[in-house]
C-alpha cells in the first residue's frame, strides 16, 4: 500500500505551495494562489539547478516516465483497491 500511496503523493496528486507577502510592518503572510497548486515532481522540475537535488542514480526522465505510466484518476483507484485490501487484513 504504502509504494504506491507514496507514488500517488509525489506524482498525481498536487499540493499547495505557499507565496510570502510581507505587509507594511514587516509580518509575513502566506497566501496560495491557483497558480501555485501542482505535484511535488511539477514544483520539482520548475526549480533552479534541480540535479544537485536528484541522487546520482535519479535522473528527470526517469522521474517524468514513472508519473506518466499512470493517469491521475487510474493511480487514485489503484491507491484505494490496495487501501481496501489492506483493511480488509486488519479486520480479520
Amino acid at each position: 500500500y504504502f509504494s504506491c500511496f507514496h507514488e500517488y503523493v509525489n506524482y498525481h496528486r498536487p499540493c499547495a505551495f505557499p507565496t510570502l507577502i510581507v505587509d507594511k510592518r514587516g509580518k509575513e503572510k502566506k497566501i496560495y494562489k491557483q497558480e501555485n497548486y501542482q505535484t511535488p515532481l511539477e514544483k520539482l522540475l520548475t526549480l533552479p539547478n534541480l540535479h544537485q537535488y536528484l541522487k546520482g542514480s535519479v535522473t528527470i526522465e526517469i522521474l517524468t516516465t514513472q508519473a506518466a505510466r499512470l493517469s491521475d484518476n487510474e493511480m487514485a483507484a489503484v491507491v484505494q483497491k490496495e487501501r481496501s485490501r489492506l483493511f480488509c487484513k486488519t479486520k480479520q
